[in-house]
Formats: structure tokens, C-alpha cells, sequence
């Protein structure tokens, strides 16, 4: 079953990017949680075969730990954005804390682009990112690929019959989520090639 961001997050949130309707050859993948020495040069290749081009929201000791493959990601002509430093869950962390990991993140990464892990922010913790200059990127199609309960078929399902124009899909690049991206993504980039769409990298400027 697709889950689909509730619709009273966008009403508290009217600031934040959920998709982008106006496009009407392109769509945009993204991936969380990378890099992965394990995972991130298999989504690399993947996204090369079909000249797709992706937006990676970073963690940030995940960046301090594997440098090169933050380069190989922006050699490859991609796009990043920071995911916290630490993975962290904003509901549950006052807002001084949340905004000292993002910092954190930001020196490693150096974007201004961001997407809060599990999707839970603070209204607080977003006006202080707002002033800061960051813009939160979110999502319409999700592939709960993290979800080990689920199945690769089930992920692709969540993701392969809901892609249209100016949709922002989320995958995520870890090893938890591997069996089901493995499964997933070679179908989804089937299908953005059948329909006739690219896929482009976002930055800031585009929000």
C-alpha cells in the first residue's frame, strides 16, 4: 500500500516542496540515508544506465566516513542535501540540538537543501532553518523500502504505478533497505524511460 504524506503536514507546512506539478517531462528520485559503501556505487550505475540524474540527502557521518563516495556522487553529476548529521528524529529533540546536528551536517555536505529523517520536524525547528537559509525538500511517492516486512514487489508497487510529471520519489540508500531498492529501482527507471520522462537532480535553486 502507497503511503502518502497525511495531508495536514502540508497544511502546517506550506513552505515546504512536496512535488513539483509544473513539470512536464521530468520527475525527480531521491535517495536518503547514503553514502553506503554497500549500496550508493549500485545506485550510481543504476542511475547511469538510464542517464538518470538524482538528488542524495546525506547523513553526515555518513559523509565523514566515506569522502570518496560523497565525490563519486557529485562526480557523477548529482545532487546533495543534508540529512542531519546523526539520523536524528526532530519530535524528539529540542530545537538547539536538532539545529547544532544540522550544522554539523551542513560543513560536510554544504547544502542548504534538507530533508528532516522520518519526515518529523518541529514547526519551531523549521522557522530556525527557514532564517538559516535552508529549504525542506519532502516527497509524494515513498517505496518503504526500509520496511523489511515489505517485499521488493510490494515496494515496486508503492512507486512504479503512481510516477507522473513533477513527482519527488523517496528511496533509501542503505544496507536495511537494500533488498527491496535491488528489487525496486531497475523497475522504476524502467518505467520513467517507457513513459518518456527524465529524472533531474534538484538543488536549492529550485525549490
Amino acid at each position: 500500500m502507497l503511503i502518502r504524506v497525511p495531508g495536514f503536514l502540508k497544511s502546517i507546512y506550506p513552505d515546504f516542496v512536496w512535488s513539483f506539478p509544473q513539470k512536464k517531462d521530468s520527475l525527480f528520485l531521491t535517495f536518503d540515508d547514503g553514502p553506503c559503501p554497500e549500496v550508493t556505487p549500485w545506485v550510481l550505475d543504476q542511475l547511469d544506465e538510464y542517464g538518470a540524474k538524482a538528488t542524495f540527502f546525506l547523513i553526515g557521518k555518513n559523509v565523514e566516513y566515506n569522502p570518496d563516495l560523497f565525490s563519486e556522487i557529485l562526480r557523477r553529476g548529482h545532487s546533495v542535501g543534508n540529512h542531519t548529521y546523526s539520523h536524528l528524529a526532530g519530535w524528539r529533540v529540542p530545537v538547539d540540538d536538532y539545529l547544532m546536528d544540522i550544522c554539523m551536517a551542513d560543513s560536510l555536505i554544504g547544502s542548504k537543501l534538507f530533508r528532516p529523517p522520518y519526515a518529523k520536524i518541529t514547526p519551531s525547528q523549521a522557522r530556525h532553518l527557514s532564517r538559516m537559509g535552508f529549504k525542506v525538500l519532502m516527497w509524494d511517492i515513498i517505496a518503504r523500502d526500509y520496511n523489511r516486512k515489505l517485499s521488493g514487489s510490494a515496494c515496486t508497487r508503492n512507486v512504479v504505478p503512481h510516477l507522473h510529471p513533477g513527482s519527488v520519489i523517496v528511496f533509501h540508500d542503505s544496507i536495511k533497505a537494500s533488498k527491496n531498492l535491488f528489487a525496486a529501482l531497475p523497475r522504476t527507471l524502467e518505467r520513467i524511460y517507457e513513459m518518456g520522462l527524465r529524472s533531474e537532480s534538484l538543488t536549492i535553486n529550485d525549490l
